[in-house]
């Protein structure tokens, strides 16, 4: 007989809500963020919800859209991301997301290249972004 383990996910994070967005959060030398987050179960569902952010014309001309994602099946957790030209982004995103132990959800930083490179600073703005699209959902 084979024994299956099962996680204890007592602790996890997951939004009630679908699609949430949070627009205009971080401003820094003409960039601008956004951060969208909801509750994803597979593979189409993450689809649909970059598919309904993209919808906004605003954010399908964004320079980036960078997101991760956690999704729960039978006791394993699966976890993707991408960049979207914001290298090293989605890993950002995706770390954060497991020390908050975030599942079941899609999160995505938007942002718009105002014209100064900010080096460094973009990874603390796509961090500060996930950390508000987290205590949003724990409201």
């Amino acid at each position: 007989m084979k024994q299956t383990t099962r996680f204890n996910f007592e602790d996890s994070q997951i939004p009630e809500q679908k699609f949430v967005l949070l627009e205009r959060i971080i401003e820094d030398r003409g960039s601008k963020y956004s951060v969208s987050y909801g509750q994803v179960k597979n593979r189409v569902d993450i689809k649909d919800f970059l598919s309904a952010l993209k919808r906004n014309k605003k954010y399908a001309k964004a320079t980036h859209n960078s997101w991760a994602a956690r999704i729960t099946k039978e006791g394993t957790i699966y976890e993707t991301k991408n960049d979207d030209g914001e290298t090293g982004a989605g890993m950002v995103i995706l770390r954060i997301m497991q020390k908050e132990q975030v599942q079941d959800c899609v999160i995505c930083v938007t942002r718009w290249f105002g014209g100064t490179k900010l080096m460094g600073d973009r990874f603390k703005h796509v961090q500060n972004a996930t950390k508000i699209a987290i205590a949003d959902f724990r409201k």
